[in-house]
């Protein structure tokens, strides 16, 4: 099996640039998955991050989680679970506006480092986005644009544990799914695996890494690169032994984004309308209601529903 992208920003710099660039496109192209390292956030950011959620997850979230594992009975589960995860978890919102100092139970001290945390990821997020449309040849700044509503993009942060279970092999941590929105950014643990893909058939362990970030491509970006990037079905698995920690950040588009493949990209075949682009044009608000019933199946059945409900008429091409 082919190795896990792991690409080091820093090489963007030198003249290794052209192979880095190459790097991030094949890692685009095939595994919709990649990891980066020396992406910019300072180590001591992040070892503080990691110390206080872990500390607030014992501290506030850990007897909620197992009063809710008692009154399910999911300890004594003798068949696959299917509506559940084993997972507890919190959403952070920074744009349009944030919501932390609405969270309850968060140290001030927590609230400042995570606030912190979300303008570094932001940044990296759009300097990701700008190297993804180089390499496809897109005018700078389009794949930020093409992600703005008219208030901005979205942005907000998913803080999971996933605590000791079991039943692995009945529960899973995180059921497989494609993820609905733009890029996302992923702090996960360096000590407690988890998080697999699906590549050729076989589910892929994305392996921990001190000081990483794990970045993944979601449903809109395969949209706008009318398939040229795909975004990729992921799940995590539960362990026996371990509380495994995973920050995802979602760089997504802003809730009245239209969203529709790049004129650019979508090749010209006489006036057959249909031939011309794969994806349909919608607006993202609408993708979301339907995601949000349809999250653990096939991505292609909520394309192919955008495409018959949306009706936001034909794509111009370039």
């Amino acid at each position: 099996m082919e190795n896990f992208p792991v690409i080091n920003l820093e090489k963007l710099n030198g003249e290794e640039r052209g192979a880095t660039m190459e790097k991030i496109k094949d890692a685009c192209e095939n595994w919709g998955f990649f990891e980066l390292l020396n992406h910019g956030i300072s180590h001591e950011l992040m070892d503080a991050v990691e110390s206080l959620t872990k500390e607030h997850y014992k501290k506030c979230m850990e007897q909620r989680f197992k009063q809710l594992v008692a009154s399910k009975g999911l300890e004594g589960v003798q068949a696959e679970v299917h509506d559940m995860d084993w997972e507890s978890t919190f959403h952070l919102r920074h744009l349009p506006y944030s919501n932390i100092s609405e969270i309850p139970d968060l140290q001030d001290d927590y609230r400042k480092i995570m606030k912190e945390f979300a303008v570094k990821l932001e940044k990296l997020a759009e300097e990701l986005l700008e190297l993804l449309g180089e390499n496809l040849g897109l005018e700078k700044g389009y794949l930020k644009k093409a992600l703005c509503g008219s208030k901005g993009p979205t942005f907000g942060t998913k803080v999971s544990n996933y605590p000791p279970c079991p039943k692995p092999d009945l529960i899973k941590g995180l059921r497989a799914h494609t993820d609905a929105g733009g890029i996302i950014l992923l702090f996960q643990d360096d000590k407690v695996s988890g998080l697999q893909l699906l590549k050729d058939g076989h589910w892929i362990d994305v392996p921990p890494m001190r000081h990483s970030i794990v970045i993944n491509l979601g449903d809109q970006l395969e949209v706008i690169t009318n398939g040229r990037y795909k975004s990729v079905l992921h799940r995590v698995i539960a362990q026996t032994d371990g509380n495994r920690m995973s920050i995802a950040s979602f760089y997504n588009p802003g809730s009245d984004a239209v969203i529709y493949p790049a004129p650019a990209l979508v090749e010209k075949e006489g006036d057959d309308e249909e031939k011309n682009h794969v994806y349909p044009k919608f607006v993202f608000e609408d993708y979301m209601k339907l995601y949000a019933g349809l999250k653990f199946q096939a991505k292609e059945p909520r394309f192919e529903a955008m495409r018959a409900t949306g009706g936001l008429g034909p794509i111009a091409t370039a």
